[in-house]
C-alpha cells in the first residue's frame, strides 16, 4: 500500500493548497442534481454509518467526472499510462508532475489494496479488483521526500474518514440523504474533503508517498 498522511499546516504544494480547496469548493457548488446524486458524483458511500457495505463500486466513472471537474483548462484531466508496466517508469511520474503543475487532475489506477485506504471495504485478502483516485498536486516535505496530494473518494477509505462520517449520515444513508436540502448536502461533501481547516483537507484528501521508480503492483481481476 502506498505509504499517506494528513496534510499539515506547514505542508506547500504545487499548485498551492489553498488553490485546490478554492477548486474543489467552487466544483462542489457548482454541482447540479438532486441530493443524492450530488453526493454520489463526490462521494463513495456506505449504505449505513455502521459500514456494512457500500453504495457502489463505480470509482473509474467517479474519479473520471472529478478529475473533469477539477480540470478547468482546455487541457482537462489527465489518464496516467499504466503504472503497473515498469517501462519508462519515471517519464509517466514526470508527466504526471507536469500534469498537476498545470492544474490538471491526475487519474491514478492501481490494486485495490495499493492506492486504497488502510480501511477500505474494498481491500480482500487476494487483493482482487482495482480502485482508481485522483491526484491534484505534488508536495514535498522539508527532508526532500516527495507526495502527491490526491483524493480518495472511498469514505470507508481510514478510520479518520469513518469517524468523520458517522455523525454527518447517522443511519441509512440513502434515507438519511434524502431528508437533506442542498445546503445540507453541500456541506457534508464539503466536510469530508475540504474539512474544518482553511489550510488543510478533510480525511479524503491525503498525502501519497509513492516510490516512483518502482512499478505498481499488477491490477488481479476478481
Amino acid at each position: 500500500m502506498i505509504e499517506q498522511a494528513y496534510v499539515q499546516a506547514v505542508d506547500q504544494t504545487t499548485p498551492t493548497i489553498q488553490a485546490i480547496r478554492a477548486r474543489i469548493s467552487q466544483a462542489v457548488d457548482a454541482t447540479a442534481g438532486p441530493v443524492l446524486d450530488r453526493l454520489k458524483f463526490w462521494l463513495q458511500m456506505p449504505t449505513d454509518s455502521m459500514f456494512m457495505g457500500m453504495m457502489d463500486n463505480d470509482c473509474q466513472v467517479r474519479a473520471q467526472r472529478v478529475g473533469a471537474l477539477l480540470s478547468p483548462g482546455a487541457r482537462g484531466l489527465y489518464e496516467s499510462s499504466d503504472l503497473s508496466v515498469p517501462l519508462e517508469i519515471a517519464g509517466k511520474w514526470a508527466a504526471v508532475d507536469e500534469a498537476v503543475k498545470a492544474d490538471r487532475a491526475v487519474i491514478i489506477n492501481g490494486s485495490t489494496g495499493h492506492v486504497g485506504g488502510s480501511e477500505s471495504k474494498f481491500n480482500n485478502k487476494r487483493n482482487t479488483g482495482f480502485h482508481v483516485i485522483v491526484f491534484l498536486a505534488v508536495g514535498q516535505e522539508s527532508s526532500g521526500r516527495r507526495y502527491y496530494l490526491g483524493f480518495d473518494p472511498d469514505v470507508s477509505a481510514t478510520a479518520e474518514s469513518r469517524a468523520k462520517w458517522k455523525p454527518l449520515v447517522l443511519g441509512g444513508t440513502e434515507a438519511r440523504a434524502q431528508k437533506f436540502d442542498d445546503l445540507k448536502s453541500i456541506q457534508v461533501v464539503k466536510a469530508m474533503i475540504l474539512g474544518d481547516s482553511q489550510d488543510g483537507f478533510g480525511p479524503l484528501v491525503r498525502k501519497y508517498y509513492v516510490e516512483t521508480d518502482k512499478a505498481f503492483p499488477r491490477i488481479v481481476h476478481a
